[in-house]
C-alpha cells in the first residue's frame, strides 16, 4: 500500500505544541523530565540506532561494560549516588518493577503495595505472576499511606499462604497528591520480617536527595524521563550487592544442535536493555541532576508558595500531606468548577485562560480538580503563575482573601 505524500510530509514536520522556552509548563509528570543543554547535544550525537555499541566489549557484549562512552563508569556512579550497589538502565520504571518482582517472586505469590502505588505497579506485578496485598491509606485531605500496617499485611500473607511475601513495595512520593512517605519505617518492618523492600522512586529520585542504604532498600527503582532529565524511555533499576545474583541472573540457556549459549547475558535484562540516545541523555544531565538534588528544599519553597497564594482564591483547598514535601501538588478548585457550569467552553475555560497567558500543563477541561508541579521553576515564573490564576480569579468574580 503507497502512503499519501501529504501524510508522510506530516510525519516528517512534527513540531511540539508549545515550547519550554516561551510557554511556564506545570504538567506533573514532564517537570523533572525537562532536559538540560548538555542532553540535548546527545540526543544528536547519538541518535542513530546503535550509536552507542561501537566499543561493546567482543568478549562479554553488554552495556554495561562499555567505556566508550563511559557508560560503564555511569553505571557505578549510578549507584552510588543512590546509595546502592549496583544499577542497571531500563526502559521504565515500570519495566525494573516487573524485572524485581518476576526474579524475586513465584508465580501465585504476593507483594505487599501501598494503596497510592501507580497502576503500573500493580500490572508489573500481574505479568509477574504475582497477587497484591495493598497497605491502607488515611482518611482525606491528606491521604497518608498507613506505613505501620505493612507489618499487618506481610503478617495476612503468612497466614494465608504459610509464607512471606516476594517483596514490599513502597512508592516513595506518589503520583496522586505528591506525599513524601518515611520510606525507614517500611524499610525496617521489611527487613525484620526478612522481606525485600523495593523503593519505587519515580517522583522522587532525581529531584530530591535518595538514599538506599539509609532507608535499608533492596532495591530501588526509578524514571529517567519523570526525574532525571532524561527523553523517553528510561527506568532505573538499583540493588543491593545481596541481590544482584539473583535479580540479574545470568542466562543459562543452551542451543540443542549449535551448543551456543550466552552465559554473559543478564536474563531478566533480554541481554541488553536501553541504548542510543535516551541512554545518553541520561548520564549528559547527571552531573546537573546532582547539583540539583542539593537544591531540593529551594524546590520545596516554591511549591508551598504557590500553596498558599493559589489558597488565597476562596474555595481552593489543596489536598495531600501538610505542609507540602513535594513540588507535584493536587487542588480541588470549585470555584472554578463553579464558573464552568455556565461558561460556554465549560471545563475548558481554565485551559484557555491559563494558555492565553502561556502557562500550560494542568489537564484541558479539568475545573474541579487538578494537578501541577513546579519543579525547576525559577521564582519569578512561580509568581507569575500564582498571578495569573488570581487574574483569572478576579475575571470571574471569585473572592480572593
Amino acid at each position: 500500500m503507497k502512503i499519501p505524500q501529504e501524510r508522510l510530509n506530516k510525519y516528517r514536520n512534527l513540531r511540539r505544541d508549545f515550547s519550554e522556552e516561551d510557554y511556564v509548563n506545570l504538567q506533573p509528570i514532564q517537570r523533572g523530565g525537562a532536559l538540560t543543554e548538555e542532553a540535548m547535544k546527545a540526543i544528536i550525537e547519538f541518535g542513530d540506532g546503535y550509536s552507542t555499541c561501537d566499543w561493546c566489549p567482543p568478549k562479554s557484549a553488554r552495556l554495561d561494560m562499555i567505556e566508550n562512552p563511559p557508560i560503564k563508569d555511569f553505571y557505578n556512579d549510578l549507584a552510588e549516588f543512590l546509595g546502592m550497589d549496583t544499577a542497571r538502565v531500563v526502559t521504565r520504571c515500570r519495566e525494573a518493577m516487573f524485572i524485581a518482582f518476576r526474579m524475586l517472586g513465584a508465580p501465585g505469590d504476593y507483594v505487599v503495595i501501598d494503596g497510592l502505588a501507580h497502576y503500573s505497579s500493580y500490572i508489573a506485578a500481574e505479568l509477574a505472576g504475582l497477587r497484591v496485598k495493598e497497605v491502607p491509606v488515611g482518611c482525606p485531605p491528606e491521604h497518608r499511606v498507613d506505613l505501620e500496617a505493612y507489618a499487618a499485611k506481610i503478617e495476612e500473607v503468612k497466614a494465608e499462604t504459610g509464607r512471606l511475601p516476594a517483596a514490599a513495595l513502597l512508592t516513595h512520593v506518589d503520583y496522586q497528591y505528591g506525599n513524601v512517605s518515611d520510606a525507614k519505617v517500611v524499610g525496617k518492618i521489611a527487613q525484620d520480617y526478612g522481606v525485600p523492600f523495593i523503593l519505587n522512586c519515580a517522583y522522587s529520585a532525581g529531584v530530591m536527595p535518595v538514599d538506599g542504604r539509609g532507608v535499608s532498600a533492596d532495591v530501588i527503582t526509578g524514571s529517567g524521563h519523570k526525574s532525571w532529565a532524561a527523553s523517553a524511555p528510561t527506568g532505573i533499576l538499583a540493588l543491593r550487592k545481596s541481590l544482584e545474583e539473583k535479580v540479574l541472573k545470568r542466562a543459562s540457556i543452551q542451543g540443542d544442535l549449535t551448543n551456543r549459549n550466552f552465559v554473559s547475558k543478564e536474563l531478566a535484562l533480554l541481554g541488553c536493555t536501553v541504548m542510543g540516545a535516551p541512554l545518553l541523555t541520561l548520564i549528559a544531565s547527571f552531573p546537573e541532576v546532582v547539583e540539583r538534588v542539593e537544591r531540593w528544599g529551594e524546590e520545596v519553597q516554591k511549591a508551598r508558595f504557590l500553596v498558599g497564594e493559589l489558597e488565597r482564591i476562596q474555595g481552593v483547598r489543596q489536598i495531600g500531606e501538610r505542609p507540602k514535601r513535594h513540588t507535584l501538588m493536587h487542588f480541588e478548585t470549585d470555584p472554578f468548577f463553579r464558573v464552568s457550569q455556565s461558561h460556554k467552553r465549560k471545563g475548558y475555560f481554565l485551559y484557555d485562560e491559563l494558555r492565553s497567558r502561556k502557562i500550560v500543563g494542568i489537564q484541558p477541561g479539568l475545573t474541579k480538580h487538578f494537578k501541577l508541579n513546579t519543579y525547576g521553576l525559577a521564582w519569578n515564573q512561580v509568581k507569575y503563575v500564582a498571578g495569573a490564576f488570581h487574574e483569572i480569579a478576579e475575571k470571574y468574580g471569585l473572592e480572593i482573601k
